[in-house]
C-alpha cells in the first residue's frame, strides 16, 4: 500500500487520487467538528475522540509501520506544539459560539494562509483562475458565516470572541496542514507519520480535561465511550485522507478542496443539530463548492 501511494507522487493519477481524498477528508471532517460540538462540553467530547485515536494507533505505531527515522523525532515535536494549540483553540470557539457560524469562519481562514504557505514552503503556484476560484470559495464561506451571525440567536452574548477565537483557530489549521505535509513527505512510509501522530496527538487533551472526564455521570460516560469510538473512526478518515492527499497532490489544492467542508457542515448543523437552513445559505454553499471546482480544473 505504501509502495502504490508513494509511486503516485507527481503524477496525474495521484493528483486525482488527491483529489478524492481531499474531499473524502471534507465529509468527514465536518461530521467530526459536529461531534465534537455535539450536547456535551466539546472539551471532553475531543478527550473521548483522541483517546479512542491513541489506544487504537498505539499497537499500530509500535507493531505495524515501519519505526520512524531518526530525524523524524523533531518535526513530531513540532507536530504535538501545534495541534496542542490548535485544539485549545478550537474547543474555546466551540464552546462560545453556534457551530454553523464558528466552523465556516475556521475553515474561511484556513485555506487563504495554507494556499500562501504552499507556495513559501513547497513552491506551488495557482493561477490567476484558481486564485479568482479561491476568492468565490471565501466569499461563499464567510458570506455563510455572515448570513449565520445575522440569523442565529444561540450563543449571542459570547459570538464576538468565539468569531476572534475561530480566525486565530483558521491560522492554526493553516498551520498544522502546512506543517504536517512537510512531515508526512520527510519519511519513506507516509503510514508511520500518521500512526504515530494519532500516538502522540492523543493524550494532551485527555490528560488537560482528565477532572473533567471523573466528574460526569457514568449515563455521560457510556456515552461518550461510544461517541469516542466512532470520532476517533472519523478523525482517521479526516486527516489521514487529508495528509495523504499533501504527500502525492499539491498542499494548496488539497487544502482549498478540504473547504468543501463548510457545505458539509451546514447540511449537519440543519439536519442534526437543528440549526436553520434556507434559501440564501443554500446559495452561499453553492458558491463554496463551485470556488473549489474552479481551482480543481484550473490547475
Amino acid at each position: 500500500m505504501s509502495a502504490w501511494l508513494t509511486g503516485l507522487e507527481g503524477t496525474p493519477a495521484g493528483q486525482s487520487a488527491a483529489m478524492g481524498l481531499a474531499l473524502l477528508a471534507a465529509v468527514f471532517h465536518a461530521v467530526f467538528g459536529a461531534l465534537q460540538k455535539g450536547r456535551l462540553d466539546p472539551w471532553v467530547s475531543r478527550a473521548a475522540i483522541d483517546l479512542w485515536a491513541f489506544a487504537l494507533m498505539l499497537p499500530v505505531a509500535l507493531f505495524v509501520v515501519p519505526w520512524p527515522e531518526p530525524h523524524m523525532w523533531p518535526i513530531f515535536t513540532g507536530v504535538f506544539v501545534i495541534h496542542a494549540t490548535y485544539k485549545v483553540l478550537q474547543a474555546m470557539a466551540y464552546s462560545r459560539g453556534a457551530y454553523t457560524v464558528v466552523y465556516p469562519v475556521v475553515r474561511g481562514t484556513a485555506p487563504l494562509f495554507a494556499v500562501i504557505a504552499a507556495g513559501l514552503v513547497f513552491g506551488e503556484r495557482f493561477n490567476t483562475v484558481q486564485w479568482l476560484g479561491v476568492a468565490v470559495l471565501l466569499s461563499g464561506i464567510y458570506g455563510l458565516a455572515l448570513y449565520n451571525l445575522r440569523n442565529i440567536t444561540l450563543e449571542r452574548d459570547t459570538l464576538v470572541p468565539a468569531l476572534g477565537l475561530a480566525v486565530l483557530t483558521g491560522g492554526f489549521v493553516a498551520l498544522y496542514t502546512t506543517f504536517d505535509a512537510y512531515g508526512i513527505r520527510a519519511t519513506a512510509d507516509p503510514f508511520t507519520f500518521l500512526a504515530w501522530f494519532f500516538v502522540i496527538d492523543g493524550l494532551f487533551i485527555p490528560l488537560l480535561t482528565w477532572r473533567r472526564l471523573q466528574a460526569l455521570p457514568q449515563a455521560d460516560r457510556a456515552y461518550l465511550l461510544r461517541r469516542g469510538l466512532l470520532g476517533a473512526m472519523i478523525a482517521f478518515g479526516s486527516f489521514g485522507g487529508i495528509m495523504l492527499a499533501t504527500r502525492i497532490g499539491q498542499v494548496g489544492q488539497a487544502a482549498v478542496l478540504r473547504e468543501t467542508s463548510t457545505v458539509f457542515a451546514a447540511l449537519i448543523g440543519w439536519l442534526m443539530l437543528g440549526e436553520q437552513t434556507g434559501p440564501r445559505r443554500v446559495m452561499l454553499m453553492g458558491l463554496i463548492a463551485t470556488g473549489a471546482v474552479v481551482v480543481q480544473l484550473a490547475a
